[in-house]
C-alpha cells in the first residue's frame, strides 16, 4: 500500500495522528490545552489548539470532520464540518467545536475532539454554457424524490 508523505510539527506531548484500524480513513485529533480544561456551555463554540501543523502536497486538503462517538454521548461536534486545510496553509490546526446539548462539556487536555482525513481534490475551469445536458432528475433537489 502506497501512502502520501506529509510533513508534520507537532508541539503537542501527544503522539501524532494515526489510523485506529486498517481500513480507518480518518485520524482523530487531540485537544492540545496546556493551561487546562475548558469548559463548554450549551450552544457556546470554542476554537481548540491542536498543537499540529501540517504541509500538505499541492491537490489535497485536510478535512475536519466530527468524531461520531463524541458527539452521539455528548452533543459536542466540529461547527463547520467538513473545515478545510488548503495546502499551503502553514499555521497550528485548530478545531471549532460547539455544544448542541443541553449540559456543559470539559474539553481535557489530550481528548480525542474530531477527526482528519486528508483527501486529493481537483481545480476547476469553468467552460460557459447556454445550456446543460438534461438527466431524469432535472432540477430536482433537496428532497424531491420524496424519500427518507
Amino acid at each position: 500500500m502506497n501512502e502520501l508523505e506529509v510533513k508534520i510539527i507537532n508541539k503537542s506531548i501527544y503522539p501524532l495522528p494515526a489510523y485506529e484500524t486498517i481500513l480507518s480513513a480518518g485520524m482523530d485529533l487531540r485537544a492540545n490545552l496546556s493551561d487546562g480544561p475548558i469548559i463548554l456551555k450549551p450552544l457556546q463554540r470554542v476554537v481548540i489548539p491542536t498543537g499540529l501543523f501540517i504541509e500538505l502536497p499541492e491537490r489535497y486538503e485536510a478535512q475536519i470532520r466530527p468524531r461520531s462517538g463524541l458527539a452521539a454521548k455528548t452533543g459536542v461536534t466540529v461547527l463547520n464540518t467538513p473545515g478545510t486545510i488548503d495546502a499551503d496553509y502553514r499555521g497550528e490546526i485548530k478545531i471549532i467545536l460547539v455544544n448542541l446539548s443541553d449540559t456543559e462539556f470539559k474539553i481535557k487536555d489530550g481528548e480525542r475532539i474530531a477527526q482528519m482525513v486528508v483527501a486529493q481534490h481537483e481545480r476547476v475551469k469553468w467552460v460557459p454554457a447556454s445550456e446543460l445536458t438534461e438527466t431524469v432528475r432535472g432540477e430536482g433537489g433537496l428532497g424531491h424524490t420524496g424519500r427518507n
